[in-house]
């Protein structure tokens, strides 16, 4: 496709024509009312201040976008995030649609000393994207996707969530690493590394980015890239929200499908050893155009069993070849493996939990199953309808790069191995929680390491996590938020 061609093709598919104006995000949210009293909030330091209304409405007088505080039209809905256990009560929520609005909404908190939480699509787990009386920087308005098929490039807004990005490539055949679930926000996602069906064969999300658009702590908006502030790029590959406020991701596209092998095989959950050691030989074997995924788990619309999932992006015919050793694994409850679109490889979670239902990870990357591994997850373990033990598939590209090339640190691993919760009653947290936690406690000693867009993190925990690249992690956290006003995340506390 020729230049001037992409650019007619791009009016028509590109999602990315025209941001949401403050009269469209009014009519979405309601009569937008006016701020009319202060506002009690909290600091970064967990203190108690007042937000005056005269500063309220200046602040929302600034933005293209919206200014929501407790008992407005739509900030009920606006506060609600993907996990049904997280139910916080921010003071303000800024709902931004680009990075005038982004810069007006930092330098508010960093004046101010707000708590700050900043979504993109809601999908934090541990529930970072929201607080309890602080500002939510809210990016989910600033979600256009514009694809250049020719420079195999796409330049994405941080409200972007991954199934929309996929549509938009998949028009011309591309995609890049995203998650599994569609309706995840690619901004969380690939700041904290990002894993995928694609990950084995063209590297993390992160590894994927061209160039990023950022504003800093001091509200400055920032190009960054290979060429342009480097150590500030090199940290936003797997250092999550650590350094400030995305405007805009430009990602490096690759061919893919539209039809990719792919599929589920189910097996009794009596014969997980034998499943489990199996997975162990075969992942850590597999090309790097093959990513196999293992749960002892009910699959979306499934039986509780011991499952391989695979996703191969080669060619048919060699994929086919590769598929041998799985169907001599004996007679499955179900084998889906076959042709199917991408796009709806990307989808097959999208029916895990959604509101109102409560998610609880625990997760630690495995470089290999040791027999006490084995031994813990076939006869310690008992999934369920709740509880589910997964494995994504790591190596491949992920392992082209050193644990000091990037920020993210786990290249040299097998997998991420996660114990996970999901319960629609949530006066059963507390005891669901210290479920997982038990789960956890059977596997964690064959772990190093988390993936920090999973897990809760502390202090502690967090220097660890990013091994070798911490202190350096630290001196670029002072340099770009010395006050740390991005903290709502796997902290990395800026050098004193």
């Amino acid at each position: 496709m020729k230049r001037r061609d992409f650019c007619k093709a791009s009016v028509i598919v590109g999602t990315a024509a025209a941001l949401p104006a403050k009269e469209l995000l009014a009519v979405a949210y309601g009569s937008i009312a006016e701020i009319v009293s202060d506002v009690p909030a909290i600091t970064v330091s967990g203190t108690e201040t007042v937000l005056e209304k005269a500063a309220l409405t200046e602040f929302a007088e600034s933005l293209r976008g919206v200014v929501l505080v407790p008992g407005h039209n739509g900030y009920d809905a606006a506060r609600r995030v993907w996990n049904g256990m997280i139910d916080k009560r921010p003071a303000v929520i800024a709902r931004c649609t680009g990075s005038a609005d982004i810069s007006r909404a930092v330098n508010f908190a960093r004046e101010r000393q707000l708590l700050v939480a900043v979504r993109g699509g809601g999908h934090s787990i541990p529930g970072k994207s929201t607080c309890d009386g602080g500002l939510v920087i809210d990016l989910s308005p600033i979600n256009g996707v514009r694809v250049d098929p020719v420079a195999r490039a796409a330049r994405v807004g941080p409200g972007t969530l991954g199934g929309g990005m996929d549509r938009e490539a998949q028009y011309y055949g591309l995609a890049t690493t995203l998650g599994t679930v569609s309706h995840t926000g690619v901004a969380g996602l690939t700041l904290g590394g990002g894993f995928g069906w694609l990950s084995r064969r063209f590297g993390l999300a992160c590894d994927n980015l061209i160039s990023v658009d950022i504003v800093t702590a001091d509200g400055t908006l920032r190009r960054v890239s290979a060429e342009e502030n480097p150590d500030l790029f090199w940290a936003l590959h797997g250092g999550g929200g650590n350094f400030g406020v995305v405007s805009s991701f430009e990602y490096r596209l690759h061919p893919v499908g539209p039809q990719v092998l792919a599929g589920r095989l189910v097996f009794p959950l009596s014969e997980a050893r034998r499943i489990i050691e199996f997975y162990g030989e075969f992942a850590a074997t597999a090309p790097r155009e093959l990513n196999v995924d293992l749960g002892l788990e009910t699959p979306p619309g499934g039986t509780l069993g011991a499952v391989i999932y695979v996703c191969y992006t080669g060619d048919p015919a060699i994929g086919e070849k590769l598929m041998a050793p799985l169907r001599k694994l004996g007679k499955p409850i179900e084998d889906t493996i076959g042709m199917t679109e991408y796009v709806k490889v990307q989808t097959q979670f999208d029916g895990l939990p959604r509101l109102p239902l409560s998610v609880y990870f625990k997760s630690g990357f495995i470089t290999g199953f040791p027999a006490g591994l084995v031994d813990a997850l076939a006869d310690g373990f008992k999934p369920d309808a709740a509880f589910s033990s997964y494995f994504m598939h790591s190596g491949g590209a992920v392992a082209d790069k050193s644990e000091t090339d990037t920020a993210f640190a786990h290249r040299d691993t097998l997998a991420n191995m996660m114990m996970i919760g999901v319960w629609p009653n949530h006066e059963n947290t507390p005891e669901n929680i210290a479920t997982v936690r038990a789960n956890w406690d059977m596997v964690k000693e064959h772990t190093s390491g988390f993936y920090v867009n999973l897990n809760e993190a502390d202090d502690r925990t967090t220097h660890g996590n990013y091994g070798a690249n911490y202190q350096r992690l630290v001196a670029i956290k002072k340099q770009y938020d010395p006050g740390n006003l991005f903290r709502l995340n796997a902290n990395i506390e800026p050098a004193s």
